[in-house]
């Protein structure tokens, strides 16, 4: 018989403070917009969109255009909605990133 695939979300598992804060840092490590706008909108998804269009005062239709895959969240979008879901943006000196932990090299069996 075939295995049934299911989609998976990652907004279900974003569900403390420290998760979505992993998620997102990890998003901008990748200095790809579009991903960082979508890491966005998952978490977004995560917190419950209405409760976040009520909190930022943009509609839920207009949260979801702006998060979506052709969307270009505007910054101010960005920094309600990185405020209404309980993340603080900071800026650092290129030299004074935290460095990812490494993983150890797998070897070829």
């Amino acid at each position: 018989m075939g295995r049934k695939l299911t989609v998976y979300d990652p907004a279900e598992d974003l569900t403390s403070a420290e998760a979505i804060g992993v998620f997102l840092t990890e998003a901008f490590r990748t200095e790809d917009a579009g991903y960082i706008a979508h890491a966005l909108g998952v978490v977004a998804r995560a917190k419950g969109m209405a409760e976040i269009a009520s909190r930022t005062g943009l509609s839920r239709v207009q949260l979801y255009r702006s998060f979506s895959s052709a969307g270009n969240p505007r910054l101010k979008t960005i920094l309600a909605v990185t405020r209404a879901v309980g993340v603080e943006l900071s800026a650092q000196p290129p030299g004074r990133r935290p460095r990812r932990a490494q993983q150890p090299a797998r070897r070829a069996a």
